[in-house]
């Protein structure tokens, strides 16, 4: 096989010297600085004289660290060698003579007055970013803060996965005879999750997290009195088969929810779980809120029969003022605050993916 030169071209700052290898699909590198200061080279790929064993050799002007870091691409193979001694060359060789092979990588060149504003245009931003970390008051509570959000998303992850599963395997098993009891079986965990999630409407009056409060505080409120008014209340709502379709709304959308606010407590990121949180409520909560809809709606004739939390009128009007009305009042609130919601949400969202494509970019 015909061993051949590679066409290299180069450029230098202060402490480094780049080099550029055309050469593509290079693989089988073999790069090393020796004793004498010379930069041995040899790969296979496809260069100027098609796919051939490439290599070449340079002595350079002054002495070099050993250590180098590579790049390898389909176009192109990217050496980076640090300089012993801060200073500028005023040629990358030994030798006076330039090796026919090697010229100037303009797309990277720099003379020594540009090099120097460069250098100390890093200086200034180093500095500045100092200064900045420097007048930021780290918060000496910091670690507390995250170990207790930790583990709040950590149990109610845990409660919400109980109910999940505690339903689907009744599913499975009872079929659509599971509908009637779901209220039975499930209640006590599904109480002690809402009672907790009280919490996500005082932790951001605390500064604890940077969500808004009005938003948390309409999904809270609003679950709450599904729970507690509409089903925890009633007996006669808690054999429905709406109670199961509720529970198991919410209950989908929280395993992803809590597990995701979890690992960002401890800067960790999974990017399917992320897609899931971001994506998963877009059919999820309106269909949740229909469901609590239902609920409400079959609940007015109960509270009409029942006369519970009715409001006693004074004599003159007699009789009393039925909750049925306030649930009525209640019933539209509600789809105004699935818009609110939705829109927020939906603002999280692309904020979301919106940088994490400048990130890509």
């Amino acid at each position: 096989m015909q061993i051949l030169t590679p066409h290299v071209y180069w450029a230098q700052r202060h402490s480094e010297i780049f080099l550029r290898v055309d050469l593509s699909d290079a693989k089988d590198l073999d790069i090393s600085v020796q004793e004498n200061n010379t930069l041995q080279f040899k790969a296979q790929g496809h260069g100027a004289k098609g796919d051939n064993e490439y290599k070449f050799s340079l002595e350079f002007r002054e002495p070099v660290r050993t250590e180098i870091n590579h790049k390898s691409t389909q176009r192109q193979v990217d050496i980076k060698i640090r300089k012993q001694e801060e200073r500028w060359w005023d040629r990358l060789t030994l030798q006076e003579k330039k090796p026919l092979f090697l010229a100037p990588d303009f797309d990277r060149w720099l003379d020594e007055s540009d090099a120097e504003m460069e250098l100390q245009a890093k200086e200034e931003e180093k500095i500045n970013k100092i200064s900045v970390e420097s007048r930021v008051r780290k918060d000496p509570y910091l670690g507390l803060k995250r170990g207790y959000l930790f583990m709040y998303n950590l149990v109610q992850f845990l409660g919400f996965s109980w109910i999940f599963v505690n339903m689907t395997v009744r599913l499975f098993i009872l079929g659509q005879d599971s509908f009637y009891d779901t209220f039975h079986t499930t209640a006590d965990m599904m109480y002690f999750c809402q009672m907790m999630a009280v919490l996500e409407v005082i932790n951001p009056l605390l500064g604890l997290v940077k969500t808004g409060f009005f938003p948390a505080m309409i999904q809270v409120a609003g679950r709450n009195v599904i729970l507690f008014v509409i089903f925890g209340s009633l007996e006669e709502m808690q054999n429905k088969p709406v109670v199961f379709f509720v529970f198991y709304l919410w209950s989908t959308i929280e395993i992803f929810r809590y597990p995701f606010y979890m690992l960002a407590c401890i800067s960790t990121e999974w990017k399917l779980l992320t897609w899931l949180r971001y994506s998963l409520w877009i059919p999820l909560y309106p269909l949740g809120v229909l469901a609590e809809a239902v609920a409400v709606i079959q609940s007015l004739v109960i509270f009409d029969e029942t006369r519970m939390f009715s409001v006693p009128l004074p004599a003159l009007l007699g009789g009393s003022l039925s909750f049925s009305y306030t649930l009525q009042i209640y019933l539209v609130l509600m789809f105004l605050g699935l818009f609110i919601n939705f829109r927020h949400l939906y603002k999280q969202r692309r904020r979301r993916f919106r940088s994490r494509k400048r990130k890509v970019q």
